[in-house]
């Protein structure tokens, strides 16, 4: 069995993933990412260490009870004057007592054990599928922020362009210091906006970085990717919410621990039956007393009047009937997951390609428009700022846009028990 658990840990190349002495990588891939979150993680090896204790158990409830050895003086005159010879004034037993288990009772711990091993392993793989999806999660915060700071700016240094423009204009007496004031005090706003972004930026690679357990939660490290890329997922186009709910159940590691749980328990309930009805110990020896030597032999029964394990007979039936309604709601769950997941995919596509072919090919041709216009003189300075600002405003939304969109792919994918790949 133990050979058999072993393949739930998730061994990774070690020319990938560095060890602790080893320095941290200053560039990041998607598939990277994860390879260092599931090699790194705390949390993760902490329910991997999970694993190692249920083993533990199952090595514990296949052991046999160890057999104990006595040896007994009786009689002996140690408090008279004339005290006899050592061996000839007193009756002296050896024996041995071994306690034999009935009911099969190690079989059935052993069988409880397993089910302990099976429920850890799969808690082990579905703390990885969520981590997995923690990190799709903060990797694509990252791609995000840095689609905020590069529009932020470029908007910036298209707005001190103006300003340098203007300043020329003003010299030459073509437009009044207010007009100038105007556009520099409206700088403020776009630059606020970059500042934001920075920082947004910033905390988005620490979180990051966090689930990596990188050495240092601050480095600058640079995240190659689009915004506008979807990785693999293994997800088909055409799948149903009844196709998806059915993967779901067949993959999802949180279910099969459910499962792993609901037998656990009814090994248990066995395992406490069999508690019920008494061991048996017997034990055999050697006596000498005197000059007379004798074997001895005792079988010792407990009489189940009062205890007959009532209380945990009455536990365990408790924590089964605890482990059925556990399975009903994890398979509840499962199925709110899917359909949830699978509503956001859907509406999110149709938001992305709302934004793309009616918002921004209208903002950015706005944009592009009144900003020649207001180079020639043609339309006046707030008509500029008004397309400024919508174009800023629609690229942030087209921007959230895609990013809910791949964040609905993922968490479908890791709804069903997909998405394993890097």
């Amino acid at each position: 069995m133990l050979a058999v658990v072993g393949v739930l840990a998730f061994s990774l190349p070690a020319a990938v993933v560095p060890s602790d002495g080893a320095s941290f990588p200053g560039e990041l891939t998607l598939d990277l990412a994860i390879d260092l979150a599931l090699a790194r993680n705390p949390a993760l090896q902490a329910v991997r260490s999970g694993v190692d204790i249920a083993q533990a158990g199952v090595v514990t409830a296949g052991l046999r009870p160890n057999p104990e050895l006595s040896v007994e003086s009786e009689e002996y005159p140690y408090f008279s004057a004339t005290r006899p010879s050592f061996f000839s004034g007193q009756v002296i037993t050896a024996g041995v007592e071994y306690e034999i288990q009935t009911k099969r009772r190690r079989s059935l711990r052993a069988s409880a054990a397993e089910a302990e091993v099976r429920r850890s392993g799969a808690n082990l793989e579905d703390a990885a599928r969520l981590l997995r999806l923690d990190v799709r999660t903060a990797f694509y915060r990252v791609l995000l922020a840095e689609s905020n700071r590069q529009l932020a700016e470029a908007i910036l240094g298209q707005t001190d362009q103006v300003i340098e423009l203007n300043r020329a204009r003003f010299e030459q007496g073509e437009i009044s210091g207010l007009e100038l004031t105007r556009i520099e005090v409206e700088r403020l706003s776009f630059a606020d906006d970059l500042f934001q972004a920075r920082l947004e930026l910033r905390n988005a690679k620490a979180a990051l970085l966090a689930l990596l357990n990188s050495p240092d939660i601050g480095l600058d490290v640079q995240v190659r990717g689009e915004l506008d890329e979807m990785p693999p997922m293994g997800i088909a186009s055409d799948a149903t919410g009844d196709d998806l709910l059915e993967m779901a159940l067949e993959r999802r590691p949180d279910f099969r621990a459910a499962l792993a749980q609901l037998e656990r328990a009814s090994a248990q309930q066995r395992v406490e039956r069999a508690v019920a009805n008494p061991n048996v110990t017997v034990r055999g020896g050697y006596q000498r007393a005197e000059q007379n030597h004798s074997l001895v032999a005792e079988i010792a029964i407990p009489l189940t009047i009062f205890n007959r394990n009532q209380g945990e007979i009455m536990r365990s039936n408790a924590e089964a009937l605890q482990a059925e309604s556990l399975l009903a709601a994890a398979r509840l769950q499962v199925a709110l997951e899917v359909r949830q997941a699978h509503n956001a995919v859907e509406v999110n596509r149709e938001r992305v390609n709302y934004i793309r072919t009616r918002q921004v090919s209208q903002a950015q041709e706005a944009s592009r428009v009144t900003l020649a216009a207001y180079r020639l003189g043609g339309v006046p300075l707030m008509n500029y700022l008004d397309a400024q600002r919508r174009y800023r405003d629609t690229m942030r939304v087209l921007n959230q846009a895609l990013f809910d969109e791949r964040l609905s792919v993922f968490q479908l994918a890791a709804a069903i028990g997909g998405g394993n790949q890097p």
